[in-house]
């Protein structure tokens, strides 16, 4: 069977830990959209590519595996590749217990630099600020009403997954089970190498 699944949500709702678990559980390669969407630099976040780089290093990584796993948002620029998707997992969380995770997230990536008078102060808090947007945000950012006007585009099954109460194998048990179920009417996919 082959698996093209697409996790989106917040930042901070657990796409990539899941996309990671589920990759991991079905023996296939996971990517994370920020691999794509940012350059590697010595400062992280802070060099985007462009539209066009981003989709044409996304159909590199792809092209010639039958199945993967991709988590993080492709809202915006990621739509060459969404024909391909099998499935998409639209993953929510509690808007106070994701942003405790992006606090403890940043802290343990950056340490007290995140604290008022470090070097990564002024970043922190204004992710954290764009973070907690999500929920009441518009369609001009990445957003709650942005991506539900986004998922009404695809031509693939949704999973709607709430991660607040349950564990990571827990969560891959629920999609596992979800995708079985709905994989057994689903007309195969073409492949993601689409010229841009």
């Amino acid at each position: 069977m082959t698996y093209r699944i697409h996790l989106f949500g917040a930042s901070g709702s657990g796409t990539t830990t899941l996309g990671q678990a589920l990759a991991e559980r079905l023996a296939v390669a996971h990517f994370d959209s920020d691999t794509f969407y940012w350059h590697p630099t010595e400062k992280p976040f802070s060099s985007r590519r462009t539209r066009d780089e981003r989709i044409q290093l996304l159909q590199e990584r792809v092209a010639g595996l039958d199945s993967w796993v991709l988590s993080g948002s492709l809202c915006g620029w990621g739509d060459p590749i969404t024909s391909a998707f099998t499935h998409a997992i639209f993953v929510r969380l509690d808007p106070e217990v994701r942003l405790q995770r992006l606090r403890a997230r940043e802290f343990q990536r950056y340490g007290e630099q995140i604290f008022e008078g470090g070097a990564r102060y002024g970043e922190t808090q204004t992710f954290l600020a764009w973070a907690a947007g999500y929920d009441e945000g518009g369609h001009g950012t990445r957003s709650l009403r942005r991506h539900e006007t986004w998922l009404k585009t695809l031509n693939c099954p949704v999973i709607r997954l709430d991660s607040t109460d349950c564990s990571v194998e827990a969560l891959v048990g629920q999609v596992l089970e979800t995708i079985i179920r709905s994989s057994r009417n689903q007309p195969a996919r073409p492949d993601p190498a689409l010229p841009l």
